[in-house]
């Protein structure tokens, strides 16, 4: 294997970076010294190799090659918005973000609400509130010590950004639809900045698309603040083709009594790897992932969770669920960090899998560091088959065979979907899972963006 300074891929992405430098010459110090900072940074490590313990079960190097082209600029397209699905979904009211290649579209580039929230591109917000940005951008997503999160704060160019003052909430969810739309194949890197101010609430759903066949390598990231007393919410679908490469980096911080939950929603996508840090910062926050996963043919899908307690009097819980068919792997590696002056925490960890052929595989890795003396916590995985004695039952009720599995596969999964707060939206991710689980649903099957 290579070594990161000599890596075909690395030295084309150091000559692209050089490019983006040279473009971005218009934006503050600041932040283009950010940029040299990360990928110096992701220069020294390069792509997460077999010997990385958090990365042992995903190999990324053998699928980046220098193939891949680096958009540069916005696509130049037409899209009717009146005509782009949302999830499919008719009784989804959302205020909806698109984004094309990484890069956010639409003439009205940032908006401010006479509430005081401001929401749009992220290049924007960079030149015209960059003390809002630069208060924290980069701050969080460099804890994850990852460098593909390295990676992103270099190479990223744009993607969406929302600041929501004290004491603000918003009339509607925002829906944030990721695109993949090229011609050829693709290296396409778009960064999230979230700031919630103190009682402040926001819900948003993340949807990642594929609109043509090419393979592409999507590495995004997404840095969430939450103040004291904040509740956010955010839910992400993934559905992109079997020939693509996915790094979603999710970063929160939560400041006191705040509450973020996050929902996973995965139906299709070549080899997927989500990381997920959560610092909890302030007493009494409160956090809730959870995630499920479906995968069938030689799809890849692995998430990385890691849950710290800075504080005392927290609240965690971990509910991850993965269906696996074909010769799938799913990966799940959970951890919970209790820091010695975080007690009374309260930290729970799940992560069930089934597995429907003997060459599908899981790998689980709970995990606890606790270093309090005072805390309720607990962590457990299995491995297993449809329940037999279910079957049976179902069975002996003139249920078919074929009927009854894939009524036992739906109820294993809404246990993660009934977390979704968003009614009509849990409704259509239920009837997507239903459709996944029969075999009858493609990769952006339920997708009206009309293109000319």
């Amino acid at each position: 294997m290579n070594s990161p300074e000599t890596s075909p891929m690395i030295e084309k992405l150091e000559q692209e970076f050089r490019v983006l430098l040279k473009q971005g010459d218009h934006l503050p110090e600041w932040f283009n010294e950010i940029r040299q900072n990360a990928f110096d940074v992701f220069k020294m490590t390069g792509f997460p190799a077999k010997k990385d313990e958090n990365y042992k079960y995903t190999y990324l190097e053998p699928h980046i090659t220098p193939s891949y082209q680096i958009p540069a600029h916005p696509v130049t397209i037409k899209i009717d918005e009146k005509e782009i699905f949302k999830c499919d979904v008719p009784e989804l009211n959302t205020n909806l973000v698109l984004l094309i290649n990484g890069f956010f579209y639409g003439k009205e580039r940032l908006k401010k609400l006479s509430s005081g929230v401001i929401w749009g591109s992220l290049n924007e917000a960079i030149l015209k509130y960059p003390d809002l940005v630069e208060a924290q951008y980069g701050k969080h997503l460099s804890q994850m010590n990852d460098p593909m999160a390295e990676l992103n704060l270099a190479m990223s160019q744009d993607g969406f950004f929302i600041y929501l003052p004290d004491n603000t909430e918003m009339d509607a969810p925002i829906q944030i639809i990721n695109i993949a739309l090229n011609e050829d194949e693709q290296f396409i890197s778009t960064h999230n900045l979230i700031i919630v101010g103190q009682n402040s609430h926001v819900k948003l759903v993340l949807c990642d698309h594929s609109l043509s066949p090419q393979r592409f390598i999507m590495n995004s990231a997404s840095e969430v603040v939450a103040g004291k007393n904040a509740r956010i919410e955010f839910s992400k679908l993934q559905n992109s083709h079997n020939h693509s490469v996915q790094v979603s980096s999710v970063s929160v911080s939560q400041d006191e009594g705040s509450n973020v939950i996050s929902n996973y929603i995965t139906l299709h996508g070549g080899i997927i790897r989500n990381n997920l840090l959560v610092n909890l910062n302030g007493k009494g926050a409160v956090n809730d992932a959870s995630g499920l996963y479906i995968a069938d043919k030689m799809q890849h899908i692995d998430n990385f969770v890691q849950i710290q307690h800075q504080s005392p009097e927290c609240h965690s819980t971990q509910l991850y669920k993965g269906i696996l068919d074909d010769i799938s792997m799913g990966v799940f590696s959970g951890k919970i960090l209790v820091a010695k002056d975080a007690q009374k925490t309260q930290a729970f960890q799940t992560n069930k899998n089934i597995l429907l052929t003997s060459d599908a595989k899981v790998r689980t890795k709970p995990q606890l560091e606790i270093y309090a003396d005072d805390v309720k916590c607990s962590h457990g995985a299995t491995v297993g088959q449809i329940d037999e004695e279910a079957l049976f039952y179902l069975r002996s009720r003139g249920i078919d065979n074929k009927e009854a599995r894939l009524m036992l596969l739906h109820a294993f999964a809404h246990e993660v979907m009934k977390k979704i707060s968003i009614d009509p939206l849990r409704d259509r991710y239920d009837e997507l899972v239903n459709k996944r689980l029969r075999g009858e649903l493609s990769r952006c099957n339920n997708c009206a963006v009309n293109c000319g």
